[in-house]
């Protein structure tokens, strides 16, 4: 299993919150990896909010590809974070050349397009430099989007986070997702390194998605260019979420009637049961099988939790108004938000999705048994 941590805070805090509190779950996780996702960013990066950053790991002949594509193609580097650690990695960990963090400028060109064409434009040159770079692992991005930044290491995470300095305060963020991997499935693998990323959206997962394969099939048959990847069986969660919210036009009350719809008998008696049915047959080649608890942030910035039908991974989100954490278990909430308010703390079950807005102000919870908000 894996150890779950997100953090949503009015006041921007250090990603070593999250690590700490992944550390006190560690019976949990086996120490192989570590992946954070920030946004809603604070330190110097406050300052580029609507400028594309660029995350990754480049060998230095990888950083000179790197810099020989970003130059031919019109983008120019604005503010950059380079991690280059003098002394040997933790054990487990391998002997990187540079951790980069860059904004960049939009080309001249990409002036006047559209919102949609220039979150297109960012998803393939992403996509791009991952793939020249796949070969001999002399790059590997995490991604390329405003406002986000994704760390992602093998070895254990407390290790990981003191070799990297994650304690700095260009780091900082009101927005954090992390993960510490127990990869069961595959042999290690960065990219197979939860939480995974797609245009303005991440997720994380603790399970197991046995229902991999056709999902997989149907979202590549979409024929979306990000639909790619897939060294893990948890990132389809992610790409069912974009398809739902960029496809499919629908919020996030919609995505467990998705991967996990109601019985036809509940059908039967749900004031959109008609509707619902509908929607169920044509997603039918989304449905997970689990168990899966899964935690995720939305382009928004609201975070959310669910849990899939079999509802056998424990969650619990909690806080007090202004920082709230979702987490695999009670101990990591209480290191996370050591003085959170007990009574708001709540363990969603399978019906149930839960998100905090990015007001922070209070836990929202939607049942599926319930009508829907906006059924269309």
């Amino acid at each position: 299993m894996c150890r779950l941590l997100s953090i949503t805070s009015t006041d921007p805090i250090s990603p070593m919150v999250a690590i700490r509190a992944i550390d006190v779950m560690k019976e949990g996780h086996d120490g192989s990896g570590v992946g954070l996702f920030l946004t809603d960013l604070g330190g110097e990066f406050y300052n580029f909010k609507d400028e594309p950053i660029l995350s990754g790991i480049f060998s230095n002949e990888g950083l000179r590809n790197l810099d020989r594509y970003m130059i031919d193609h019109d983008f120019m580097v604005k503010y950059k974070l380079s991690i280059k650690p003098a002394k040997n990695p933790p054990v487990g960990t391998p002997k990187r050349d540079n951790y980069v963090i860059r904004v960049y400028e939009y080309p001249e060109e990409w002036k006047g397009l559209s919102k949609e064409e220039i979150e297109y434009r960012l998803m393939m040159v992403q996509l791009q430099l991952r793939y020249m770079g796949e070969e001999d692992e002399s790059m590997l991005i995490f991604s390329f989007w405003p406002d986000v930044i994704i760390i992602k290491e093998v070895g254990d995470p407390m290790a990981v986070a003191h070799h990297l300095g994650l304690d700095r305060e260009e780091l900082m963020a009101r927005v954090i997702l992390a993960q510490g991997r127990q990869n069961t499935n595959y042999t290690i693998n960065i990219y197979a390194c939860h939480p995974f990323f797609i245009q303005g959206m991440a997720t994380a997962t603790n399970g197991e998605n046995t229902a991999f394969i056709p999902i997989r099939e149907f979202l590549i048959s979409r024929k979306f260019p990000g639909y790619a990847g897939y060294q893990s069986d948890s990132e389809v969660f992610t790409h069912i979420l974009h398809y739902m919210h960029n496809h499919l036009g629908m919020g996030i009350e919609m995505y467990k009637h998705i991967i996990t719809p109601l019985k036809d008998n509940e059908l039967d008696d749900h004031p959109n049961g008609i509707w619902l049915r509908k929607l169920k047959q044509c997603c039918r080649p989304l449905i997970v099988d689990g168990p899966n608890c899964i935690i995720g942030c939305l382009p928004d910035k609201s975070v959310f939790m669910v849990q899939d039908s079999k509802k056998l991974r424990p969650g619990v989100v909690g806080g007090r108004p202004g920082v709230f954490a979702f987490s695999s278990e009670m101990c990591g909430l209480n290191a996370a938000i050591p003085d959170s308010y007990i009574n708001l703390d709540y363990q969603p079950m399978k019906y149930e999705t839960v998100i905090v807005r990015s007001e922070r102000q209070k836990i929202e919870i939607w049942n599926q048994l319930e009508a829907l908000t906006h059924p269309h």
